[in-house]
């Protein structure tokens, strides 16, 4: 081989070698990153329930004609959550099959319940296309002016003595999961919890 196919080799060789090293460095950048970012919880209101306090005592009807008692202490402890959506909503429809996890790991100790405002033709189209019969559905115009749900998906989870618990906009899997986290932790919300421990978000 000419001494220049040589050096074309070498080159290569070096340049893999140069590659190697890069990844590896960003592998490790990235690791320090996921280390520094902290869980970002559910959007809170300030015009919205306050954490802590009683929550509002509404009795409703679902579609299926159903009563329920909101606000009050619940049978047993449960804990209640209520679920704003819309039929138009994507974001809420992208939810559904985290919620039904949620429903369906967490009974009996949680109860989650769908609410919205509206036609109930239209409601009943939507439970019908997107199968949602296992959960209680409310139609009340009252309830999500009441509990603040101005912007969906909005979600507020009311512990089994009526407490409010947590609260806040909720666009992802993990946002729901922190009103739970945050009812375990004893806070209003994730950033909290982080202020309270000196940490913060890394954007």
């Amino acid at each position: 081989m000419s001494t220049a196919g040589w050096i074309a080799i070498g080159a290569l060789w070096a340049a893999v070698i140069g590659l190697t090293f890069v990844v590896f460095a960003l592998a490790r950048q990235i690791g320090v990153l996921h280390e520094r970012l902290q869980p970002v919880g559910a959007l809170t209101i300030a015009r919205g329930l306050k954490v802590g306090a009683p929550a509002p005592q509404l009795d409703v009807t679902t579609l299926a004609g159903e009563m329920f008692h909101i606000g009050t202490p619940q049978p047993g402890g449960a804990d209640m959550l209520v679920m704003f959506v819309s039929p138009t909503c994507p974001v809420c429809k992208s939810l559904l099959p985290a919620l039904r996890s949620i429903r369906r790991r967490e009974q009996p100790r949680v109860e989650v319940i769908l609410a919205s405002d509206g036609p109930p033709s239209e409601h009943r189209e939507f439970v019908a296309a997107e199968s949602l019969q296992e959960f209680p559905y409310v139609l009340s115009e009252r309830l999500g002016l009441t509990f603040g749900a101005g912007r969906l998906p909005h979600a507020v989870l009311v512990d089994g003595a009526g407490i409010v618990r947590a609260t806040g906009l909720v666009n992802s899997r993990e946002h729901l999961d922190s009103l739970f986290e945050a009812h375990e932790r004893g806070v209003a919300s994730l950033q909290e919890f982080l202020e309270r421990t000196g940490r913060r978000h890394v954007a």
